[in-house]
Formats: structure tokens, C-alpha cells, sequence
């Protein structure tokens, strides 16, 4: 019989059966939360706070720890969330039907970030530079936990003004968000060395990233669309049947793009809506979808479980009460009056416009956009920064977790809709279903 006080289980075999469970749970619980007022990211949060109370996990996943490992991580979980996000559209690109979008991009997301600078100058007494990377983090709406309140699946008919607006600015202001981190990394170079930068933002970070990504995502996604379904029958990739290519045009995009200095992050969007546009009523396009929807759960399952192990490890410690105050601020006062402002004139009911104004989720990109300006610009008080922004994320995804379910399912019962006919509800919420497709 074995002496259990002298069990000493190997680490990578613990590690293995973790991980097994993992992506079982990645499988099995958008099923089991469907209808429940319950996100598989808050389920994911307080797993991985209770595996980093256990006595024997005794590693701290705090991503001042492991700056470079953050940075490249939540890089990773954001391309294939936009190259997902992106490959679910089915609203055809032009500047009108696009309106809510730019409403989102052009109005709110500027407003946002100088409300929350100002916030972070004012209320929290850090410098300009500080200020406005804290306000480029948290003012993008997330494309991974936003995933709830996204469009379905390619061709699924879920695809009403809040959803689509919700998931097409997540897919390009997390590009748009870049150069204000980029403004914030100058100036902080500058208030440093006395480095000039306004020429250097307007026409690199600005101009040239943007139309660069911008042109170089759709250059990409016209070539991945010929290959994909224009090549000759034999030989055209939706033949293989296989949407791992959505992965290969995920990566090839960022790749050749960021390699030119732009942002890799709106070129991948960019390259999912060029390459969804390439034959939009093929059925290759669902395969390519779901593909990328496991991968992304899954990645996003372990970042949050690692979010959870911090959460306990100490990550919020440095908070004081303004900056829980100017946290639940960002959330419910800064979102929320942005959010109306940008859609004032939109012809859309009260119901949608207040929807789209509340469902702001702040998550992954928050994560990399700050580990990004750390990584690049000398910041003291970085803890502190992390503990906003972990909080922020914190309460993102409680208040919306929690909400998401109810508030969608009456917004679709006000239109005459049934929440429970036809296709699960999209993202994280619901797998992408095949049944009475």
C-alpha cells in the first residue's frame, strides 16, 4: 500500500492532467452556461485562483515577473481573437452600413482616452506620459472577452446593430489604440532625453503605421482569398477542408506586417475581412471560423486562469480607494457617457444605444498595450499600474459576465426573436453549433 506522506507527484504529470482538464472544461462549459447568468471567463478567473491557493503551487504569475512572457502571450490571444472576429462578418464593408463602427472609433474611443487621462493626471497624480498609456490600455473595447456580446458564426444570421458594432470595434480599435500608446512612449522618451516627437508620431505612428497595416492586411487578405477559393479546383486551399488556414493567414499577416514596422494588430483584422469577402457564402468560411474560436478559448482559458493565480498572489495590493474609485469610474461613467455621446444621432432604438454604451469590456488588450509601454518606456510605480488595470479587468468582466446573458437574451426577445432558436449564442458563451444550420 502506498505511504501517502511520502507521495511526491511529478510536476509535468500534474501539469498534463491539468491541462486535460482544461480543455475539457474549454469544450464542455459554454454548454453548461448558456442560459445562466455566468461567463466562462469569470468560471476561468476563479479557477486559477484556486489552483494558486493550493499550498503547492508556489509560483506567482504576476506579470511584472514575467514582462516579456506577458507581452508575447496576450499578443498571441488578441491576433487570433481579431483574425476570428474579423472571419465573422457577414455585413458588407462601406462607410454607411460601417456607421455605428465609426460612431464607436472616431467618437468614443478618443473621448475615452482623454477622460481617462485626464483621470490619471488629476486623480491618481501620475505624469502625462503614465496617464495616457493607463487611458491607451483601458479605453479599447476587447476582442476576446467581448466575445459574449459578438456576432455568430459566418452565415448564422446573428448579426443585428449591437453585435455587429460591438465586434467590428474591437476588431479595429485595438489597431487605432496603438498610436496613443505610441504617443505616450515618445513623450516619455522625450521628457527623458528631450528626444523630438510630434513629427515622429504624426508621420511613423500615426500615418504610416496605420496605412501601412491598413494596406498590407488587405494586400495579404487578397492573396490568402485567391489561394483560398480562386486558384484552380485541384489545388485551392478551401479543398483541403481544413481552416487551420485561418491560423496560417493569422499569422502571416502580423508577421510581414509588424516586420515593416506597422500595426500588426489592424492588419490582421483587415486581412480577416478581405479574406471573408473573397467568396462570402462559402462554407470553408465556418471551418475557418471554428478553428480559430477553440484555439482562442482555449488560449484565453489559460491567460485568465494565470489572471486568477495573480489575483491572488498579490497583484492588487498597491491599490488605494481612488484608484478603486477611478477604476469603477472607467467602467460605469467613462464608457457608458462616451459610449452615448458617439451614438447620438445613431438611428437606432434607446435599448441598443444604451447596450452598445455599456458593453465596453476591457481584458486582454488592456493586458498587452500596458506590458507593451512597459516593456518600452521607463515607468516607475509599475505595480501600481498593473493593479488598475487588473482591477479594471477584474470588474469587466464580473459586472459584464454577469449581465451579458440576461441583457442580450431580452434585447433579442424585444426584437421577436427566441435566444434559445437556432444557433447558441456566439464567443464564449456557446461553441459555434451545427445544429439547424
Amino acid at each position: 500500500m502506498m505511504d501517502l506522506t511520502e507521495w511526491s507527484p511529478d510536476p509535468y504529470i500534474l501539469v498534463l492532467t491539468g491541462f486535460g482538464f482544461l480543455i475539457a472544461l474549454v469544450a464542455w462549459l459554454p454548454l453548461a452556461l448558456r442560459r445562466l447568468p455566468l461567463s466562462l471567463p469569470i468560471v476561468c478567473v476563479c479557477l486559477g485562483a484556486a489552483l494558486f491557493l493550493v499550498p503547492q503551487v508556489s509560483d506567482q504569475p504576476l506579470p511584472l515577473s514575467y514582462p516579456h512572457i506577458t507581452e508575447r502571450f496576450t499578443e498571441f490571444v488578441v491576433i487570433i481573437a481579431l483574425m476570428g472576429a474579423g472571419l465573422k462578418l457577414d455585413r458588407v464593408f462601406s462607410w454607411r452600413r460601417w456607421n455605428v463602427t465609426w460612431r464607436l472609433l472616431a467618437i468614443t474611443m478618443p473621448l475615452s482616452i482623454g477622460a481617462i487621462t485626464v483621470l490619471g493626471i488629476w486623480g491618481l497624480g501620475f505624469s502625462l506620459p503614465i496617464a495616457l498609456l493607463l487611458a491607451a490600455s483601458l479605453a479599447p473595447t476587447d476582442p476576446v472577452l467581448a466575445a459574449d456580446v459578438q456576432v455568430g458564426p459566418p452565415k448564422s444570421g446573428q448579426e443585428d446593430e449591437v453585435r455587429f458594432g460591438l465586434t467590428s470595434e474591437a476588431g479595429l480599435n485595438d489597431g487605432l489604440a496603438f498610436p496613443f500608446v505610441n504617443l505616450a512612449i515618445l513623450l516619455s522618451l522625450s521628457v527623458a532625453n528631450g528626444d523630438p516627437w510630434l513629427g515622429k508620431w504624426v508621420f511613423h505612428s500615426v500615418l504610416w503605421e496605420v496605412g501601412a497595416g491598413t494596406l498590407g492586411g488587405w494586400l495579404i487578405g487578397r492573396l490568402f482569398g485567391w489561394l483560398t477559393f480562386q486558384m484552380p479546383a485541384d489545388t485551392k486551399l478551401a479543398q483541403t477542408g481544413d481552416g487551420l488556414i485561418a491560423i496560417a493567414a493569422t499569422f502571416v499577416s502580423y508577421g510581414l506586417t509588424e516586420l515593416i514596422e506597422c500595426y500588426g494588430f489592424l492588419a490582421v483584422f483587415v486581412t480577416a475581412l478581405t479574406l471573408r469577402h473573397a467568396h462570402r457564402q462559402h462554407d470553408f468560411h465556418r471551418e475557418m471560423h471554428d478553428v480559430t474560436e477553440q484555439m482562442e478559448r482555449l488560449a484565453m482559458m489559460i491567460l485568465l486562469v494565470l489572471f486568477g493565480g495573480a489575483l491572488v498572489s498579490g497583484l492588487l495590493a498597491p491599490l488605494g480607494l481612488i484608484d478603486v474609485g477611478i477604476a469603477v469610474a472607467i467602467l460605469l461613467v467613462v464608457r457608458p457617457i462616451a459610449g452615448l455621446i458617439g451614438l447620438f444621432g445613431l438611428k437606432a432604438s434607446t435599448s441598443e444605444k444604451l447596450t452598445l454604451a455599456f458593453f465596453g469590456i476591457r481584458g486582454v488588450g488592456s493586458f498587452y498595450y500596458l506590458a507593451y509601454g512597459l516593456n518600452h518606456m521607463p515607468v516607475e510605480g509599475a505595480e501600481r499600474l498593473w493593479a488598475i488595470v487588473g482591477l479594471v479587468v477584474l470588474l469587466s468582466i464580473l459586472l459584464h459576465g454577469l449581465t451579458v446573458t440576461p441583457i442580450m437574451r431580452l434585447l433579442d426577445k424585444s426584437r421577436g426573436r427566441d435566444p434559445d432558436e437556432g444557433t447558441p449564442p456566439p464567443g464564449l458563451q456557446g461553441p459555434a453549433s451545427h445544429e439547424g444550420s
